[in-house]
């Protein structure tokens, strides 16, 4: 059965055939880093992370690209709370961000590319609109011309006429039509756009507004327009024209929207052929969101359920479909886990017993592992159908209990050494298409590297009460080498991997 995916341009199911046979290019939208990474970052990101690892099922080779964006008012608004002007605290989030991915079992990107290493890229880009006549310089801030594009508004299926403005009120002026958006901002941050993110502890939103990073250019200086800036470096990383760009449902207009005007009027080429959008993650009767502040923090989630639990929660819903965290869904999560984990377990031993029979077989044990193959197999290739997937490995356990409890070894009777052989296998296989692990690779590997953290931190607390400062130092810088940054604080030292 070939892939089919839900294509958010045509709002339809379609076949998904990328542009080479072998290789297929994939960007995602990725963080802002001015907050602490949630839950409702890790469901975007687990989802995205498993269609990176379904279409290497299906043998093929995927350039993975995901951005984060160090470049914002956000960030900015952070300023003398986590770092002492934007790139600083951008690199603190950034350092967290990075920590938190590999603790949720994410394949690595082919590269991270950040906003503030691609300014001359992105200057490059708005120089070429300019020259096409896509976008005018106006008041030292570049604009692009959304008249000016005669496809705009059909990925969010809007007239331009009825469009609300773009960007801030005191843009009006020096736009030719109100829904035109930025690509390059004249001078730094105003004070004013800082303040309603701003938290307790931050400086004051003058002081902070000096601390933004500006760009020369040839409109003179300031900062580059948020969508403009996916643009470049995918168009850098990857290539003009696509197969599947994933971001936010939230994203599709004005960001997405705006990546295909510029992108297209740039280079002439279709920009994605594929757009897939993940829903957004709702807790109580919101979404979760970091400027409502109602989240739980991906740290905070698995240090408390464990990168497995944690993953079976995400994958139990379908990556454009809506989910709700409540205790009651994460505990449902850790019972399945448990129950998928319980008869991995089992089916080890048993192979590994002397009860394991070499004659023995078990037809139903054996079909129904080859079935729950077909049927995952089918529902991901569904639009990455998570839910139904996840059931079937459910299936594969129900069928391995069912055979360790219906034989009696020892009485005549002995354990299918091959099916069970084979129902571990596929438990492992397909599993690890969801990103869980049934060999402890990621919790257990996890949980002996944070308890051996706590043990030197221990140890360094008692050498500073002890007046060992020079040891203490010693052993913070260890820990730093290794890649464990030590925060002090008032409560006690805690750390955070790099």
């Amino acid at each position: 059965m070939t892939l089919h995916v839900e294509n958010t341009l045509t709002g339809e199911r379609e076949p998904f055939e990328p542009r080479d046979p072998e290789d297929v290019l994939l960007y995602y939208c990725g963080l802002t880093v001015s907050d602490p990474p949630h839950l409702g970052h890790a469901r975007s990101w687990v989802h995205v992370d498993v269609m990176h690892r379904w279409l290497e099922y299906l043998g093929y080779g995927v350039r993975h690209v995901e951005n984060f964006t160090d470049v914002n008012e956000k960030i900015v608004a952070r300023i003398g709370e986590a770092g002492g002007d934007e790139e600083a605290v951008a690199r603190s989030y950034l350092a967290r961000t990075i920590a938190d991915m590999r603790s949720l079992n994410l394949l690595r990107a082919e590269v991270y590319p950040r906003v503030s290493e691609h300014v001359p890229e992105i200057v490059e880009l708005i120089e070429t609109l300019v020259e096409k006549g896509y976008a005018y310089e106006s008041e030292g801030s570049v604009y692009f011309d959304v008249t000016s594009f005669e496809e705009y508004g059909e990925l969010s299926n809007q007239d331009i006429d009825e469009m609300e403005s773009q960007g801030d009120p005191d843009e009006r002026s020096e736009k030719r039509h109100p829904a035109d958006f930025a690509l390059w901002k004249a001078g730094g941050v105003d004070p004013a756009a800082i303040e309603e993110h701003r938290h307790d502890g931050a400086a004051p939103a003058e002081e902070a507004a000096a601390g933004a990073s500006t760009w020369d250019s040839p409109w003179g200086e300031g900062r580059p327009g948020w969508h403009v800036e996916c643009s470049a470096m995918s168009m850098t990383h990857l290539a003009d024209h696509i197969d599947i760009h994933v971001g936010g449902r939230d994203l599709v207009f004005p960001h997405h929207e705006n990546e295909i005007a510029q992108s297209e009027a740039a280079s002439g080429e279709r920009f994605a052929d594929y757009w897939l959008h993940c829903e957004l993650f709702e807790i109580g009767d919101e979404k979760m969101s970091s400027s409502l502040g109602n989240f739980v923090t991906v740290e905070e989630a698995v240090s408390e359920w464990g990168t497995n639990v944690l993953r079976t929660f995400l994958t139990a819903g379908s990556y454009n479909s809506e989910q709700l965290y409540s205790e009651k869904t994460i505990a449902e999560a850790g019972e399945r886990w448990e129950r998928m984990e319980r008869a991995h377990e089992r089916a080890v031993n048993a192979i590994d017993s002397p009860d394991a029979g070499s004659k023995a077989e078990d037809g139903d044990l054996r079909e129904a592992v080859t079935d729950a193959r077909v049927a995952f197999e089918r529902a991901m290739n569904n639009d990455f159908n998570t839910r139904e997937a996840q059931s079937e490995l459910l299936e594969i356990a129900g069928a391995i209990n069912h055979h360790l409890d219906r034989t009696a070894p020892g009485a005549g009777g002995s354990y299918d050494y091959r099916g069970l052989r084979e129902a571990v296998e596929t438990l492992e296989e397909l599993g690890a298409v969801l990103g869980l692990s049934f060999t402890g690779d990621t919790d257990g590997r996890a949980d002996l590297a944070g308890e051996v953290v706590d043990l030197l931190l221990s140890v360094r607390e008692r050498e500073r009460e002890a007046g060992n400062y020079d040891r203490a130092d010693e052993l913070r810088e260890d820990l730093e080498d290794l890649g464990v940054e030590v925060q002090d604080t008032d409560s006690g030292p805690s750390y955070r991997l790099q």
